[in-house]
């Protein structure tokens, strides 16, 4: 939005010096944009310049023009929580703030340091003063654990729920954080491998969860089959809901059980692209990613903590004699990075690795 205020029009070559002199004399405007043209600088100011202020100006800027001008006004700054709690907590505790919010939903997710637990129904509030989007505010309580990678939560502010519906790439994911594992944090991961699939391929999401590998897949490509398996009874009851909200149902296929149990009874040989997206456990299904390959081989996306004593190439070896001793051979490595840190000196990576 614009807003008519004064001005000062002067050549492009003294814009920047007239901008410091403006400041200096208290008259630039800041909660206006500079606005410029081909051959001019326009500068907002607070009032129109006293006949001191203006000699001050034209002294040291040629041909300067005060008149009344249309400027873009700046977008408002969005308040910290370093700003809202500035007064109410101590210097060395305002320092210990969580710089960084997980956003699922409307929740948010911090990690509030032993020092600030105390405060942390403060903290909570003033969070959901910065950002109008978050209902909930809730606090980490202990570490991923369990074998549906669950993590208990406190609830430090707004609602007290951990159901909510998450929005990415145009898709939408109901979600229970108590219930069932979900990483805002994969969000960009979830795009890449969905936009590496080909129409016509059948996929095999080994770790589903509730559905965010699967079904933007399924919304990517008009002819893809998706087999999404997970051992979480919840995760699977979510994951069906998913796959009704996005309208995908004749594209993704929810399977409850294990893994390993799954392959061996009803997907040997049937698939051309395997995602493995469970760090902690995936090496263990390195046999049942194989198996469940077509014969001719195809696309394994294989996730897998490394601690900064590991390297990527350290993965690749590990990842190549895992699948030799399946009676398979890795052809080419197609891809590989850091996805995201996980813990101090350790990070979530992946292959994508062409196995035949």
């Amino acid at each position: 939005m614009r807003r008519k205020s004064v001005g000062a029009r002067v050549r492009r070559i003294y814009g920047e010096k007239t901008i410091i002199l403006a400041k200096k004399l208290k008259l630039f405007e800041g909660k206006f944009k500079v606005r410029s043209d081909r051959d001019f600088v326009y500068i907002p100011l607070v009032h129109k310049p006293s006949e001191d202020e203006l000699k001050e100006l034209t002294s040291q800027v040629p041909d300067i023009e005060v008149s009344t001008c249309a400027f873009p006004e700046k977008a408002e700054r969005v308040a910290t929580l370093a700003d809202l709690l500035d007064g109410k907590l101590a210097p060395h505790l305002i320092a210990s703030l969580p710089r960084s919010a997980d956003v699922v939903g409307n929740i948010a997710i911090i990690e509030v340091p032993a020092e600030l637990e105390a405060h942390e129904a403060l903290i909570g509030e003033a969070l959901l003063k910065t950002n109008k989007n978050v209902k909930t505010v809730l606090a980490k309580a202990g570490a991923v654990s369990g074998p549906y990678r669950l993590r208990e939560f406190r609830v430090i502010a707004g609602e007290a729920s951990t159901v909510t519906i998450h929005k990415e790439y145009g898709c939408q994911y109901y979600v229970d954080l108590a219930k069932a594992y979900f990483s805002p944090r994969l969000s960009y991961e979830h795009h890449r491998v969905a936009s590496l699939v080909h129409e016509g391929e059948t996929v095999l999401d080994l770790f589903a969860g509730v559905g965010p590998f699967a079904v933007q897949i399924a919304k990517a490509r008009e002819n893809v089959k998706v087999y999404a398996v997970d051992a979480n009874p919840y995760a699977i009851e979510f994951l069906k809901k998913n796959v009704r909200l996005n309208r995908v149902e004749d594209k993704v296929f929810p399977i409850l059980g294990d893994a390993g149990d799954v392959v061996e009874e009803k997907m040997s040989g049937v698939v051309d692209r395997v995602i493995m997206n469970l760090p902690e456990r995936a090496a263990d299904f390195i046999s049942a990613a194989c198996k469940a390959l077509k014969p001719a081989g195809g696309v394994v996306h294989f996730y897998r903590f490394v601690k900064a004593s590991d390297s990527l190439e350290s993965v690749q070896v590990g990842f190549a004699e895992a699948v030799e001793q399946c009676g398979r051979k890795v052809g080419k490595i197609l891809f590989s990075r850091l996805v995201r840190a996980t813990a101090p000196y350790e990070w979530q990576s992946v292959l994508d690795v062409q196995v035949i």
